[in-house]
């Protein structure tokens, strides 16, 4: 999916269809950047801290664990998970099935476009 300058989108119903790792392909500003999210039954998104800026998890399907720093709680969809600037974070799917999110970085933490298909491919190029 190319990056849309369309700033009104179906979020939910594009996550909702996403099967991709990370598609970080809805769109990019200078001070946002809107990405994509499917995780596998087993799967997480991997444990990171994210320096310089705030994220925003917006789970549509699925449930499982979100860590926040020392906090564990569990999520479902509807749920949305604030991991501010210099929090380690981590979401893992517990459940059945793929979950899906979307995820807004402020400022940007992707180069637009980018796109992941597994956590594997995802971790591989952050290690590039």
């Amino acid at each position: 999916m190319p990056e849309t300058q369309e700033l009104s989108l179906p979020v939910v119903d594009l996550a909702s269809k996403n099967d991709e790792f990370r598609k970080a392909a809805l769109w990019t500003g200078d001070q946002t950047l809107r990405v994509l999210m499917a995780i596998p039954e087993g799967g997480e998104i991997g444990a990171g801290g994210h320096e310089g800026h705030d994220q925003l998890q917006y789970l549509v399907a699925g449930s499982g664990l979100t860590k926040n720093g020392e906090t564990e709680c569990d999520i479902a969809d509807g749920d949305v998970s604030v991991v501010p600037s210099g929090d380690f974070d981590n979401f893992r799917n517990t459940e059945p099935g793929m979950m899906k999110l979307f995820t807004t970085y402020s400022p940007p933490d992707h180069e637009p476009c980018t796109e992941n298909a597994t956590t594997a491919e995802a971790t591989r190029r952050i290690k590039q």
